[in-house]
C-alpha cells in the first residue's frame, strides 16, 4: 500500500514558520510509518537567487523600521488578502506551485505561513481537490491567514480560535492544538548530560537568543549583561547571523570562560535544558519551545504586530516578563543568585508538568483528522 504523502509549505520570513513545518514533518514520520513528508519554502525553492534578497530586505525593514512593519500588519489585519493581491502573488512569485503539487501528488498540504495558504487556496478555487490544513504559528489570527478554502485550522489557543470565528470561519474546522515543536522538545531533559556535552559549569545560566534582531545592538543592555559573567554563565545564540557572532567573538567583554557563543545550532533544546532563564524576542516558535521546556522568559524588542500578541499571551499566562529596563534584568539575575534559586528550579519542573500545552498534540491531531 502506498504511503500517505504530506507536503508542508512555508516561507523564510523569520525561522519560526519553517521550524514548525520541520517539526510537523519529523513528528508525523515518527508517529506513523505510513507517512512520507516533504518540506518546502516556496520562495526559496522556486527562486533561490531572488528569495535571499527579499528575506534580507524584510529583515532590514524589521530591524530599522519596526513602526512601518506594525502599520502594515494592522492595515492588512482587517480582512483576508484581497483577490487582486492573491492573484498577483500567484502569478508573479509562485506561478509554478501547481506544477509542484502535480509532481509530488500529496494526500494533504499543510501550510505554516500565510503566503502558501493564499496560493493553495486559489488553486483549490480553480479545482485542486487536495485538502489544505493551515497551522497558525503565532498567538494571533491575522487576516492574511484566513481563507474559506482552508479545510482545517490548527491554532495555538482558544483566543485565536475565537478570532477566526469572528472572521467567519466555522468552529467545526478549527482545532486548538498548540504550535508544533520538534520531537526533541518532547523529551524529558537531562540537565547534567546536556551540561557536560557543552562543557558548561554547574552554575546559574542565562540563554540569550535573537541574533541581530535588536538586543545585540543595544550597547547599554549588552554591557550590563556582560558584567555578570563572573557570577552567571551566559550563553549567546545568534542563529544564522554570522556577522553578529563574529562581532561578539571579537569583543573583549565576551572573552570569558563563563560566556559561550553559538551560531546556528540544532541543539537549542539542550541549551534550554541547561539554562535557568531565556532572554529572547517573543517569536511564536521560540517561546513555544521554551514553554515546552518550562523555562521562564524575558522579552525584548517585539516586532510590532504578531510578536506583540505573542508577548501579551505569554506574560498574561505567567510564562514571561517584558524587559522594561536594566532593572528587570537585575531583578531576575539576583533571583538566580539568591536563596530563591532552588524554588525557581522546582517551579520550572512544575511548569512542565502543569501546562496544558502538549508538544505532540498538533501532530497527533493531523494524523487522526486526516486518517493518515
Amino acid at each position: 500500500m502506498r504511503k500517505k504523502r504530506v507536503l508542508l509549505l512555508s516561507e523564510g520570513f523569520g525561522s519560526g514558520h519553517t521550524q514548525a513545518a520541520q517539526a510537523l514533518s519529523m513528528g508525523l514520520r515518527q508517529l506513523s510509518k505510513n507517512i512520507t513528508t516533504r518540506v518546502l519554502e516556496l520562495g526559496a525553492f522556486q527562486h533561490p537567487t531572488i528569495a535571499p534578497w527579499i528575506f534580507s530586505a524584510y529583515r532590514k525593514t524589521v530591524t530599522n523600521k519596526p513602526n512601518l512593519v506594525g502599520k502594515l500588519y494592522q492595515s492588512y489585519n482587517k480582512s483576508s488578502m484581497s483577490r487582486l493581491s492573491s492573484l498577483a502573488l500567484h502569478r508573479l512569485f509562485y506561478s509554478r506551485t501547481a506544477n509542484i503539487i502535480r509532481q509530488l501528488r500529496p494526500d494533504l498540504i499543510i501550510s505554516t505561513h500565510p503566503f502558501p495558504t493564499v496560493i493553495v487556496s486559489r488553486l483549490k478555487r480553480a479545482g485542486l481537490s487536495t485538502p489544505l490544513c493551515t497551522v497558525i504559528t503565532d498567538y494571533d489570527a491575522h487576516g492574511s491567514w484566513v481563507d474559506l478554502e482552508v479545510n482545517y485550522y490548527m491554532v495555538s489557543t482558544s483566543e485565536v480560535k475565537n478570532k477566526l470565528i469572528q472572521r467567519g470561519i466555522s468552529s467545526d474546522v478549527i482545532q486548538i492544538t498548540g504550535i508544533p515543536v520538534h520531537p526533541k522538545f518532547w523529551e524529558i531533559p537531562n540537565r547534567e548530560e546536556s551540561r557536560l556535552s557543552f562543557k558548561l559549569q554547574d552554575m546559574p545560566t542565562v540563554l540569550v537568543m535573537g541574533g541581530g534582531w535588536g538586543l545585540i545592538d543595544d550597547e547599554e543592555m549588552m554591557n550590563y549583561i556582560a558584567q555578570w559573567r563572573d557570577k552567571i554563565q551566559l550563553i549567546f545564540c545568534t542563529g544564522n547571523n554570522e556577522k553578529v557572532l563574529h562581532k561578539l567573538s571579537e569583543d573583549e567583554r565576551f572573552k570569558h570562560p563563563n560566556i559561550h557563543l553559538f551560531g546556528f545550532t540544532k541543539d537549542i533544546n539542550k541549551l534550554m535544558d541547561v539554562s535557568d532563564l531565556l532572554i529572547t524576542k517573543p517569536g511564536g516558535m521560540t517561546c513555544t519551545e521554551a514553554m515546552s521546556k518550562g523555562i521562564p522568559m524575558l522579552f525584548y524588542s517585539p516586532i510590532p504586530g504578531q510578536e506583540e500578541e505573542n508577548r501579551q499571551y505569554f506574560i498574561e499566562n505567567g510564562f514571561g516578563e517584558e524587559i522594561q529596563s536594566i532593572a528587570t534584568i537585575a531583578a531576575w539575575f539576583n533571583k538566580l543568585l539568591s536563596d530563591q534559586y532552588p524554588l525557581l528550579l522546582q517551579n520550572r519542573i512544575n511548569n512542565q508538568l502543569n501546562i496544558k500545552y502538549s508538544p505532540q498534540f498538533c501532530t497527533e491531531s493531523i494524523i487522526e483528522l486526516f486518517q493518515l
